[in-house]
């Protein structure tokens, strides 16, 4: 995707959100169209998948009644329909993140962030370079880049802006989101992302020439299932504004069918809060 995307220095770690270049990150993330890259750090590897949904959709990404903290995303779509496109491209718009304990909403879209607490309601553009401290929240906005935001006790989330060309005859601006510090989230923790932040296993038997000469098939067997994967990449723009860094992963097909729990319509919510 062209035009100006963000840029982020390597993140995690502390509330500034900022960490020691050395250790490796593993992070669950959803970007692009939505593309979800969930790391498995003991395999050194990654599993993904798309899902494919109607704009208008909202979609519940992390939900852990333990400590409170909800994200959900609502899917945008191209300016106009591609009528040759089996799938139409879709992107989160907006992400609405909440502490239900603090009774703390953020609501972020490519034009704006808002903050909504006790005391009232606070508003940021992209154009503002911010940091914000107060109780169960942390807030620091990279200007025209990405936003960290850390809500009580638990997980860090950056929020890369990815920005098109205005007068783009197709794209619309969109948001990505990747988790870090996973592990400060309980183990009750759902959600097409959430469910993965608990330590999980896979194994691949039998890679063999796919459809596509340079990505293989294979067969993974998880949760004692055989899932037909393809051995793919997906875009990390954490590091890379413009083109993203190469993730390699094993793709789930038909929106993470026999990966997530359930089906993917499972996890259609009604608002973002």
């Amino acid at each position: 995707m062209g035009g100006a995307v963000a840029f982020l220095p390597r993140l995690a770690a502390s509330p500034a959100g900022y960490i020691h270049a050395s250790r490796p990150t593993w992070y669950t993330s959803v970007d692009g169209d939505p593309h979800f890259i969930i790391s498995v750090p003991q395999k050194e590897d990654a599993i993904c998948f798309n899902i494919n949904e109607n704009p208008g959709a909202v979609l519940s990404l992390i939900n852990d009644p333990v400590t409170g903290i909800t994200v959900n995303g609502e899917l945008i779509g191209d300016k106009k329909v591609n009528n040759d496109a089996k799938i139409q491209n879709t992107y989160f718009g907006k992400l609405g993140i909440a502490n239900k304990h603090l009774n703390i909403r953020v609501t972020v879209t490519p034009e704006k962030i808002t903050i909504q607490n006790e005391t009232g309601k606070t508003a940021f553009t992209w154009l503002d370079s911010v940091t914000m401290q107060q109780e169960g929240l942390t807030l620091i906005i990279n200007k025209k880049k990405s936003l960290v935001l850390s809500v009580g006790s638990g997980a860090s989330f950056v929020i890369v802006l990815h920005q098109v060309w205005k007068k783009h005859p197709l794209h619309k601006d969109f948001l990505g989101l990747y988790t870090l510090e996973s592990h400060k989230l309980s183990a009750q923790t759902h959600g097409l992302l959430g469910q993965f932040f608990h330590p999980i296993d896979f194994t691949i038997l039998e890679i063999h020439p796919g459809s596509d000469p340079k990505k293989p098939d294979a067969t993974m067997i998880f949760k004692n299932k055989e899932l037909t994967v393809t051995r793919g990449w997906q875009k990390d723009y954490r590091r890379d504004p413009v083109h993203g860094t190469d993730i390699p992963c094993w793709f789930v097909h038909n929106n993470g069918a026999g990966l997530i729990d359930g089906v993917h319509t499972d996890y259609i919510v009604s608002s973002l809060f």
